[in-house]
C-alpha cells in the first residue's frame, strides 16, 4: 500500500495511490473522495465465504464483534489512482505491519484499511472476556497473512512493549491493538477499588509483545456528554 497520512493534523487523512489492478481492503463509509480512477465495490464481510454460509458470516461477524455488515473494497482502474480515505474516530492513524512474526488482535472500531494480501478472521475468547465485553464480545479480530494494516484511536496511539517480566493492567476501553501471541484476560476492576475510581473492566496482559493504546475514551466522552442531551421528556 502506497499512502500518505496528513502530517501535523488533529484529523488526518490517508492519500493512497494505485497502479492499475492494484486493490486494498477500506473500512465501509471510511472514503472521502477519489480521482475517478478507482472503482469502489461493497462485499459481505463474510471471511471469504459464500451463499447463505456467507450472510450468516458477516451476520455473526457484525453482532458478535462489532463489525461493518460489508466491507469495502478499492481498485485502481488505470495508473495513478488516487484514494483518501478517514476514519469516524477523531484520532491519529497509525500503520501496522503484518509477517511471520507480527500478527494482531484487534478491538472494536479499529481497523481502517488493509493490502489484500492480509487478512482478518473471528476467533474465540474466554467466556469471562466476551460476557464483560468491549474488546468484541464472544469473538475479536486476529489478522493474518502478510502487509499493511492501517489502524486508528480515539486520541493518540502509544504503544506499551511488554518484556514478560510482569504484566500490564490497561482500562479496556484503551485498548486498540495487541500482538497475538500475548496472554490476556478481561476482568471487572477489582471491587469497591475500581468502582469509587470510575474504572470498569480491565485487561491483564502477559508475555512479551507490543500493546497499542488509545489516549482518550469514548465511552468517557459519551457519559460526559450524555447530561446535556435532550430526553425524551422534552
Amino acid at each position: 500500500m502506497n499512502y500518505s497520512i496528513t502530517p501535523n493534523s488533529t484529523f488526518p487523512v490517508v492519500n493512497i495511490t494505485m497502479g492499475q489492478d492494484e486493490t486494498i481492503q477500506i473500512e465501509s463509509g471510511s472514503m472521502i473522495y477519489h480521482n475517478g480512477l478507482v472503482e469502489l465495490s461493497g462485499h459481505m464481510n463474510s471471511n471469504g465465504k459464500k451463499g447463505l454460509g456467507g450472510i450468516m458470516s458477516a451476520i455473526g461477524r457484525s453482532v458478535t464483534s462489532g463489525e461493518r455488515f460489508f466491507i469495502t473494497t478499492a481498485t485502481g482502474t488505470a495508473p495513478d489512482a488516487e484514494l483518501a480515505i478517514a476514519p469516524g474516530n477523531p484520532g491519529v492513524i497509525k500503520e501496522l505491519t503484518l509477517d511471520d512474526t507480527h500478527q494482531y488482535r484487534l478491538n472494536t472500531g479499529a481497523f481502517l484499511a488493509m493490502d489484500t494480501t492480509a487478512s482478518y478472521h473471528m476467533v474465540s475468547q474466554k467466556v469471562s472476556g466476551a460476557l464483560f465485553g468491549g474488546t468484541g464480545g464472544f469473538f475479536i479480530m486476529e489478522t493474518a497473512g502478510t502487509g499493511t494494516m492501517l489502524v486508528s484511536a480515539y486520541g493518540d496511539i502509544i504503544p506499551i512493549a511488554l518484556d514478560g517480566s510482569h504484566e500490564y493492567v490497561i482500562d479496556n476501553s484503551h485498548v486498540v491493538a495487541w500482538d497475538s501471541k500475548l496472554n490476556y484476560n478481561i476482568q471487572p476492576a477489582s471491587g469497591v477499588i475500581g468502582f469509587t475510581t470510575g474504572e470498569g473492566l480491565v485487561n491483564r496482559f502477559s508475555g512479551s509483545g507490543t500493546v497499542y493504546i488509545q489516549t482518550r475514551n469514548i465511552e468517557a466522552l459519551a457519559n460526559l456528554v450524555q447530561p446535556f442531551l435532550p430526553s425524551s421528556k422534552d
